[in-house]
């Protein structure tokens, strides 16, 4: 071969690699990086990032960073056009509202896991609680509880609260918190003597103590919903985001954090 057609056959040769190297990707690699934005309510991020290698190992091009907030806040923030590619609540609330306004991919919604509520105080408390209707005694001057308007565990809090008929006689008490977590960390520094948190987060902590489990006809259902957002420039990677979580492969990981799994 004439050297003038050398430079040809290699533009030609590397050429035929590219289109063999796309031929051979299996089908949903990523061909190009990818970084996916969770939304998620503060209550998930642990389980969250223990699974998050595990989806990354699976799917090498997409890397996943997270938004932990109260998704009240997270819904406003879809609302007015931040890059959230997945959003995971705490009570269908939220996310109902955004598929009303057709930010969430219909299609692509399901119930992720179950929680509990749970009545817990410091670890080294004094006080003999064992069940919520204690919480109007004197010796209760603090009760800590999410903001009922924008935090889940708030909303769940209050439709407990009214069940037992003690809503209005605990109001002065509350310290609310703007998320989940926010409301465990006021506990267990001391600055409530009591506080209504998921039993997940109760689970975790070592410097709360779980007093008491809300009866389940007292409030909603918990249940996280999950969905792509509509406006997320990432549709596929994200469904592939959403199909993990679901996935066998992840139950154990929200087992072990004390979630249950919606059937």
């Amino acid at each position: 071969m004439t050297l003038k057609f050398r430079p040809l056959l290699c533009l030609f040769l590397a050429f035929a690699l590219t289109i063999a190297l796309k031929l051979a990707l299996p089908s949903g690699a990523v061909a190009e990086p990818v970084t996916l934005l969770v939304g998620s309510a503060s209550s998930l991020q642990d389980a969250l990032k223990e699974l998050t290698p595990l989806f990354q190992s699976a799917h090498p091009g997409i890397t996943v960073k997270y938004s932990f907030t109260a998704p009240g806040a997270l819904q406003q923030q879809i609302e007015r056009g931040a890059p959230i590619d997945v959003f995971i609540s705490g009570a269908s609330k939220q996310m109902d509202a955004l598929q009303a306004k057709g930010l969430i991919l219909p299609e692509t919604r399901r119930s992720l896991v179950s929680n509990q509520l749970a009545l817990v105080v410091p670890r080294n408390s004094s006080l003999k609680l064992t069940d919520f209707r204690q919480l109007t005694e004197n010796e209760v001057k603090r009760l800590a509880m999410g903001e009922p308007r924008s935090v889940p565990v708030g909303q769940y809090a209050e439709e407990v609260l009214r069940s037992l008929g003690i809503w209005e006689q605990l109001r002065p008490k509350l310290v609310l918190g703007n998320t989940a977590r926010n409301v465990l960390a006021t506990v267990e520094s001391g600055n409530a003597d009591a506080g209504i948190v998921f039993m997940t987060d109760a689970k975790i902590s070592e410097r709360v103590r779980q007093v008491a489990v809300a009866p389940k006809d007292s409030h909603a259902p918990i249940v996280y919903p999950i969905g792509v957002v509509s406006t997320s420039r990432e549709q596929k990677s994200a469904q592939a985001y959403v199909a993990f979580l679901s996935s066998p492969r992840a139950r154990p990981v929200f087992s072990k954090y004390g979630f249950g799994m919606v059937r």
